[in-house]
Formats: structure tokens, sequence, C-alpha cells
């Protein structure tokens, strides 16, 4: 089971997209943990984590959480995302962050 975090300046912002995200992994059937965090507790949170995914307000944070954990995967959620709360485009984002074929949900037609 992957897990993917998402943080934020509280929390607050990315719950949302948290919510999608987790709807998005039952319809692909994809076994993951996505939960979302403030960044003051990212020393707490960054072990157990596949991927960290930081929202556009924590941008200035990036280069510094690289440098601070080399062996930890950290990745900015795209503006558009973000902005459209696309937990399906999100989830497919982190899967191709993580080299791991993405699923698009199609819908059929009759």
């Amino acid at each position: 089971m992957k897990n993917i975090i998402l943080l934020c300046t509280s929390g607050m912002s990315t719950s949302l997209l948290v919510t999608k995200m987790r709807a998005e992994a039952r319809v692909q059937k994809y076994d993951c943990s996505v939960s979302c965090y403030p960044e003051i507790v990212i020393d707490d949170q960054f072990r157990d984590a596949d991927l960290i995914l930081l929202g556009p307000q924590i941008r200035y944070q990036l280069k510094r959480l690289r440098e601070k954990y080399p062996d930890t995967q950290f990745e900015m959620i795209p503006s558009k995302i973000y902005s459209d709360v696309d937990g399906a485009a999100l989830l497919n984002y982190a899967r191709e962050k993580m080299n791991e074929p993405e699923e698009v949900s199609q819908a059929v037609s009759a």
C-alpha cells in the first residue's frame, strides 16, 4: 500500500482533496493511504510516506524539505489541480510521480 501525504499550512485546505483522492482510489481499486497534515508536523509524518505533495502556499518549503529529507519524495501539487480540487487528477499525478501506471476513469458509452 502506498502512503501519500498532502502538506499545507494548516492541513485544512487539502482535506477536500484528500476526500476526493480517496474516492478516486476506490474507483481505480488502487491500494493507498491518503492523508493531510499541516507543515508543522512534517517531522512526525514523513518517515512512512511514499510521496509528500505540497500545497501551493508552502512552495517556499520544497527546497528545504528535499535537502533535509533526501530519501523522501516531495512534489508540488500543480496549481490547476489544487484550484479545481480535482482529486482524480491529483491521484493520477501522484501515481505518475511514483512511477506507477495511472488509471483514468472513463465513462462507458452505450
